[in-house]
């Protein structure tokens, strides 16, 4: 009986870990994209819009 309680626990202990695996993986898979002015190298957004100083379109910083 005891020896049944101690495997049973360990298949639980065990079973439980792959969602931090998952979490993990997706977080990595995450790139941070940020957008400048071509004019303006010092103007920098998180998403895309107009600079700020000359009206231009942010691109895609690389």
């Amino acid at each position: 009986m005891f020896g049944f309680v101690m495997l049973s626990g360990l298949m639980f202990s065990s079973c439980g870990n792959n969602s931090s695996k998952e979490k993990q993986t997706t977080t990595k898979e995450v790139a941070k994209v940020q957008y400048t002015c071509p004019m303006h190298p010092e103007v920098v957004s998180d998403k895309p819009g107009d600079c700020p100083k000359c009206g231009m379109a942010l691109v895609e910083k690389k």
